[in-house]
């Protein structure tokens, strides 16, 4: 894969499509542990189990599920070496830190996933997206099933075409003219434009989106019968852009899956959540022995090595 050209893409169009991108010894592992999360296509479609059903039938959004997740291997998908690489080429920097991490599942007929045009930085950030390459954030969608035009595939506005120069507000693009602006949020003339100008996100099982949080793109219906499609969603930041936020790992610190990804990482995978590194200055005899005696069955030698 040529990663110099995918960071062109993703600079100047804002988004790049890598077909098949994560490496079969990542990806399936990761599908194989699906049924840890979700219910398979069929499971849902036939009402294999109702009680588990229920919380994808109405909205679209009620398919996520956050890191740590279920399955030990769709937890080494964030940290995993391919897309660790990815991240810090179109980031330009090895200090990067993972700020989100969620796993997506829907399910033709479960909800409306049809959604206009926007741009995620309202919930990515608590300012507003830079283009200076120092402080750009990275979105990832993988796709974990494939996802085609009928799978409801993302919808990507070329900045290039048609969004490049786009102030701040409003961030939502509806079709059509409306009144409900949520104080210039919204945009009160219709876009129809953006829908005519965009691209669908396709690809088999492994597939990468890059894009970033001021990218126009929109999720879209899933319409083939019985159909489903499964990914994750995933958000890496230069180190030093510390208002780039969206989930607080230390909120999740204390989840019997956080303890078990945490003690068979390593430095450079527990580094993306802000462990400091070995040889920073936090690495104290106390601080040493007190993560040691939180995470028993993590390896600290990296980190006694150099303290």
């Amino acid at each position: 894969m040529d990663l110099d050209a995918a960071t062109r893409s993703w600079i100047e169009d804002g988004f790049v499509v890598l077909p098949g991108y994560l490496p079969a010894t990542d990806l399936a592992p990761a599908v194989d542990e699906l049924g840890l999360l979700f219910p398979s296509a069929a499971e849902f479609h036939d009402g294999a189990d109702p009680d588990r059903n229920a919380r994808f039938i109405g909205d679209e959004f009620d398919g996520i599920d956050g890191f740590p997740f279920a399955s030990p291997a769709l937890n080494r998908i964030p940290v995993c070496d391919a897309l660790v690489a990815l991240a810090t080429t179109l980031l330009g920097t090895p200090d990067i830190r993972l700020y989100s991490a969620e796993a997506w599942a829907k399910y033709e007929g479960a909800a409306d996933y049809e959604q206009d045009h926007h741009r995620d930085y309202l919930n990515h950030t608590v300012l507003a997206p830079s283009t200076a390459p120092a402080f750009r954030q990275l979105e990832l969608f993988v796709f974990l099933s494939d996802v085609t035009v009928e799978l409801g595939a993302p919808r990507m506005v070329p900045r290039t075409v048609a969004t490049d120069g786009l102030p701040a507000k409003p961030n939502f693009f509806p079709r059509l003219d409306t009144d409900d602006t949520q104080a210039g949020f919204v945009a009160s003339t219709g876009r129809p434009d953006l829908y005519r100008e965009e691209v669908p996100a396709t690809g088999p099982p492994g597939t990468v989106v890059a894009f970033q949080p001021q990218t126009v793109h929109r999720g879209s219906a899933i319409t083939r019968p019985r159909g489903a499609r499964f990914s994750m969603h995933l958000n890496y930041r230069p180190a030093a852009a510390e208002w780039a936020q969206r989930h607080a790992w230390a909120d999740r610190s204390h989840d019997p899956r956080w303890y078990d990804f945490v003690e068979q990482a390593g430095p450079r995978q527990l580094e993306l959540f802000g462990f400091p590194v070995p040889g920073h200055p936090y690495w104290t005899a106390e601080t040493l022995d007190g993560v040691g005696q939180r995470y028993p069955g993590l390896d600290m030698a990296p980190w006694r090595s150099k303290a």
